[in-house]
């Protein structure tokens, strides 16, 4: 619980308490401090409650230095400008108020655009620079002075502008990390939805392109048909509805397709007219497949399966899946002929090589030499101690 308290931002009231604690501590250190430095050095002998009025107008400022920062910064400056003049706070003893302006200047570089602070910065810097010129007594206290401003100024500023700009950073950062996020996001609901609907859609205007064929001639094909297709499109629904599902909190569709249901697949591919023959080889010690995995096997599969059926059916196509201790090996080839395709790869072979890629795999799609269609693709994976 400690460990929590020190890494949590602070909440609004918090961080009020705490400017409140550092506002009072800073006017109760400085009330004092005016007092007794000037009858010390023989200066104005100003009474005691004035010094206190003066320290206090250093520091309450600072409890509301957030909300109003470079008003806050202002009234410090002119307070301590006018604390010098007067001799309230002698010449030699500005360093007291170093602390109530460098805080002030921070929050104005914190909380504020960087042109207007560095107007606010060289006001304030202004400010304290005449007073200090004005109670020195020759050129040399007068340059020394300015440079001695600038030291009690300067830093402070620096120091806020540069939190202001590692935060603006971390934000880009995020919301870049969360852009990407959205991406990948977009891409992988994207590449499921067109493994799903490509695959259920070839294989229901095949069995739609039979029913209607022999629907007058052969009416129990044509219903059987019509029943192929009816189930096909209930699994399809049942599919979207879990690519679909996923995106959403306790939702009953979250388990993904893997390995086990590659048999269901080669009998799907059987009603477009394609004889698959499916062997799955696990080779010892193979230890269980991680889900993400398994589910990119199970699509690989799907659509090149799925290509056969829509550019080479009917054809025989063999897939041959290896399960090794440290990668998966997917094979899967076809005697069919194909069309010549123009206009490069669609979008199941842009899918399958991303599905690959995502788990640093190698990935083939091409047209055998002995005539047909091959993809090869194998996708590494680490089982977790």
């Amino acid at each position: 619980m400690t460990a929590h308290l020190l890494t949590r931002r602070l909440r609004p009231a918090e961080l009020a308490t705490v400017d409140a604690v550092l506002a009072l501590a800073v006017g109760g250190l400085l009330g004092p401090y005016a007092a007794l430095e000037s009858p010390l050095h023989g200066g104005v002998h100003e009474p005691l409650w004035v010094s206190v009025i003066v320290g206090m107008a250093l520091g309450l400022p600072l409890g509301v230095r957030r909300r109003w920062p470079i008003t806050v910064a202002v009234v410090i400056s002119s307070v301590t400008t006018a604390a010098l003049i007067t001799g309230v706070i002698p010449n030699y003893a500005a360093a007291a108020t170093g602390l109530a302006i460098g805080l002030s200047l921070y929050t104005v570089a914190v909380s504020t655009s960087t042109h207007r602070s560095m107007l606010c910065a060289a006001g304030c810097l202004a400010l304290v620079s005449v007073a200090l010129v004005l109670t020195a007594s020759d050129l040399w206290s007068r340059t020394g002075a300015v440079v001695y401003a600038a030291v009690m100024i300067v830093p402070a500023w620096v120091i806020g502008w540069l939190v202001r700009e590692r935060r603006a950073l971390a934000a880009r950062q995020g919301e870049h990390l969360v852009r990407q996020a959205a991406t990948e996001e977009r891409l992988r609901v994207a590449r499921e939805l067109h493994d799903v609907v490509a695959h259920t859609l070839s294989l229901i205007v095949v069995k739609a392109a039979v029913a209607n064929h022999v629907a007058g001639t052969d009416p129990r094909e044509a219903g059987a048909a019509l029943r192929v297709i009816e189930e096909t499109g209930r699994n399809a629904l049942t599919d979207v509805r879990r690519v679909l599902g996923a995106l959403r909190e306790g939702t009953p569709y979250t388990p993904t397709p893997g390995l086990d249901e590659l048999p269901a697949l080669a009998r799907q591919a059987a009603i477009g007219g394609v004889d698959v023959r499916l062997d799955v080889r696990r080779e010892e010690p193979a230890a269980a497949v991680p889900e993400s995995v398994g589910l990119a096997v199970f699509r690989i599969v799907q659509e090149a399966v799925t290509n056969v059926v829509k550019h080479a059916a009917p054809a025989a196509c063999r897939a041959t899946v290896t399960v090794t201790p440290c990668e998966v090996r997917i094979e899967v080839t076809d005697d069919g002929r194909r069309p010549i395709l123009i206009g490069g790869e669609g979008h199941g072979l842009i899918g399958m090589r991303e599905r690959v890629t995502l788990h640093g795999g190698e990935f083939h799609a091409g047209p055998r030499s002995g005539g047909g269609y091959a993809v090869t693709a194998n996708l590494p994976y680490r089982v977790p101690a």
